[in-house]
């Protein structure tokens, strides 16, 4: 984990720092060799290339980034969550959606 995402969980209340690091390790697991870590738009975010997802904690939820069209692409299993044009605010009472979260990565990396 770089050292910058490490500090930017560490800053988090401590109730939503598990969550987070299950969050930073389903990402980081799909990503190839090779890829960069880094925090942007004040959020840690995976880059291989290019940006593929930013996630940062909220008041009320986890907020993930894959991007506008990556989002458009998933509307459909995105349906049971609030969205905006970038953005899928997950809730921090449910378990975090692994499997969606792996098929988001991996739809990102495969546009590049």
């Amino acid at each position: 984990m770089d050292k910058l995402i490490h500090e930017y969980i560490e800053a988090q209340p401590k109730s939503r720092q598990l969550q987070l690091i299950q969050l930073y390790k389903i990402i980081a697991e799909q990503m190839p060799a090779g890829y960069d870590e880094r925090i942007s738009y004040g959020m840690p975010t995976f880059h291989f290339h290019r940006n593929i997802i930013h996630f940062g904690n909220f008041k009320d939820h986890f907020g993930l980034y894959p991007g506008p069209v990556t989002i458009q692409y998933f509307s459909g299993e995105l349906k049971n969550y609030k969205t905006s044009k970038g953005a899928i605010w997950l809730s921090v009472d449910k378990p975090l959606p692994a499997a969606l979260i792996r098929q988001l990565v991996q739809y990102n990396l495969k546009k590049i």
